[in-house]
């Protein structure tokens, strides 16, 4: 039978949403979007008197306010954020153990996000000569949060490429409001990091700190978790003699998830033998927006294309520039029906993005259980 996809730690809180719930909204709404935390809330602080700090490789360090980044212009995305451990269930199901949360397909939300470009904010401080390459930016920008413990570190940190932090196209942020209102105490209030198409680690909450840097990250969460190592870490001891020469995780890749009918359940076929089937599709890193989803009844034979759904806008918005733009970030939910036997059977997808990346039959296994995209499948169905 389906478990509940409702996964609470007493501290600190992680949880995901029922797949059919996740799947009823395309703007996720904030009481269904995800929690992902290495801490506990950080419920004092003030939104009136917090402050954050500019640093590092800049030419005039600054202690900003949150009504000094509400001065500047304001910049809206459309965009998903996901754990890089959305999917590990499968993983660890699929093909063997791993370490780390539980989570299911539902670590992931698509939110509009909305506060002042980072490179704009970075522009207040003026960044110094060093970081200026002769064929771009160089170096790193990285976010702090200071002000809690974590379950590994004394605080929390990631980061970016600097050229990604100022390339205006790749619409990182430092968000103020999620689906037009204030940032939550629980996503991150009163500002932090959305860096699209990048797992959801590097979108640091509660930030206390910004620091431009010649080297990424230091801390735990940049060089001892969410890296995709190597098959041969097979335990923690193993995995010490590849933590430093594997890269951190960055973007997300292309995949999708068949979420209706939920895995394990009784589903009937119509008069035509076919079953309704919905699920969402990402894409890769800045190589959105999905522009096809196949969907599969037969294990792999034969495929059908799947509707697409973003926002209530159909495919035709794939169909200009803009309006691929305005989709690249965020997913699609898709739709579709399938011929299935019956008997016991199971539903397949897979998705291809704008660039061409097409969903892979197989998953890589990591220790950590991060990274998984193979086929979106629901197994174990009894289908009458």
């Amino acid at each position: 039978m389906a478990k509940d996809y409702e996964y609470t730690g007493e501290e600190p809180e992680n949880r995901e949403p029922n797949i059919a719930e996740l799947l009823d909204s395309y703007i996720t709404p904030v009481s269904t979007a995800y929690d992902r935390n290495h801490s506990e809330y950080p419920e004092h602080i003030d939104p009136n008197t917090h402050t954050f700090a500019i640093t590092g490789l800049v030419q005039k360090p600054l202690s900003l306010h949150i009504a000094d980044l509400r001065a500047l212009p304001q910049h809206s995305v459309l965009c998903c954020l996901q754990c890089a451990g959305n999917r590990r269930h499968t993983m660890r199901t699929k093909i063997k153990e791993v370490n780390g949360i539980d989570w299911f397909d539902g670590a992931i939300a698509n939110c509009v996000w909305r506060g002042p470009r980072l490179c704009d904010v970075l522009s207040l401080a003026g960044l110094d000569d060093s970081v200026r390459g002769e064929k771009g930016w160089v170096g790193h920008v990285e976010f702090v949060c200071d002000g809690m413990k974590c379950q590994d570190a004394a605080n929390y940190g990631g980061s970016v490429a600097l050229e990604r932090a100022m390339c205006e196209d790749a619409d990182v942020i430092l968000a103020l409001e999620m689906n037009g209102a204030p940032l939550t105490i629980k996503h991150g209030a009163p500002v932090r990091a959305v860096v699209p198409g990048v797992l959801g680690a590097r979108s640091v909450k509660w930030l206390d700190r910004i620091t431009v840097q010649m080297h990424e990250s230091r801390h735990f969460y940049q060089q001892r978790d969410y890296k995709m190592l190597p098959p041969e870490a097979v335990d923690a001891k193993e995995a010490e003699k590849f933590w430093d020469s594997t890269p951190p995780m960055n973007d997300m890749p292309v995949n999708s998830v068949v979420g209706i009918p939920r895995q394990g359940t009784t589903v009937r076929r119509d008069e035509n033998g076919m079953i309704d089937v919905r699920g969402y599709a990402v894409p890769a890193g800045m190589d959105g927006p999905v522009v096809k989803v196949e969907v599969s009844g037969d294990d792999g034979r034969t495929w059908t294309e799947a509707v697409l759904d973003f926002g209530g806008n159909d495919c035709s918005i794939l169909d200009s520039e803009d309006g691929r733009k305005s989709v690249r970030w965020a997913w699609c939910l898709w739709r579709t029906k399938v011929r299935v036997a019956k008997g016991s059977g199971r539903v397949l997808s897979r998705a291809t993005d704008f660039k061409g990346n097409l969903q892979p039959r197989e998953g890589q296994w990591t220790l950590r259980g991060v990274g998984y995209n193979a086929w979106g499948e629901s197994a174990d169905l009894t289908v009458i």
